[in-house]
């Protein structure tokens, strides 16, 4: 992590963030494409090799997140924090 946000690190940072999430928005297509599609059976071996790539993109989103989330400015105790739609949040963002 760096506290430059045009350092060559942050900027190499945001370069493979964007090529991960790119991959898995790729990944999802495609996987949308070859289990909804009634002509193409999928094969045992086609779907463990999907179910993996998923789980490794899956895998890249979640670091992407948990990175940018550490770039926020902490908020103090019981400070609300609102969504987009200006609807309070809860801390950890599950749903209420």
């Amino acid at each position: 992590m760096t506290d430059d946000d045009n350092s060559r690190l942050s900027r190499l940072a945001d370069e493979m963030e964007a090529a991960q999430l790119k991959a898995g928005v790729e990944l999802f297509g495609y996987s949308g494409e070859m289990l909804l599609l009634d002509d193409h059976k999928v094969s045992k071996r086609e779907l463990r090799f999907l179910s993996k790539s998923l789980r490794e993109a899956l895998g890249d989103a979640l670091l992407v997140a948990e990175s940018r989330g550490d770039r926020l400015p902490s908020r103090a105790d019981g400070e609300s924090h609102e969504g987009p739609d200006g609807a309070p949040e809860s801390e950890k963002g599950e749903c209420e």
